[in-house]
């Protein structure tokens, strides 16, 4: 999936930007964060992690999302969701 694709979806941009922020959390955590929904947000993270951009770890019953911050491509998304982010809080 290219660049474009995976920054299309306003909840994918919203994951990211809460993961970029807060860091490793569990997914409940996440859908408060991002203001979403269980079935949403699990969708979102199966794209994210076939991508390789998150890495998804089950600790007990816990499920524990991170960035995964050793693909590239999760450096190359991080960069441009910043230079949207200041595109965005331009005059």
């Amino acid at each position: 999936m290219d660049l474009e694709s995976i920054l299309s979806s306003g909840c994918r941009r919203k994951m990211l930007k809460f993961l970029l922020e807060n860091g490793s959390c569990n997914i409940m955590r996440l859908i408060v964060g991002v203001n979403s929904k269980y079935p949403q947000v699990n969708f979102e993270l199966e794209i994210l992690q076939k991508e390789g951009i998150i890495i998804d770890k089950h600790v007990g019953r816990m499920r524990i999302i991170s960035l995964n911050r050793e693909n590239p491509k999760t450096g190359v998304l991080l960069q441009a969701l910043k230079l949207l982010h200041s595109m965005d809080h331009k005059p």
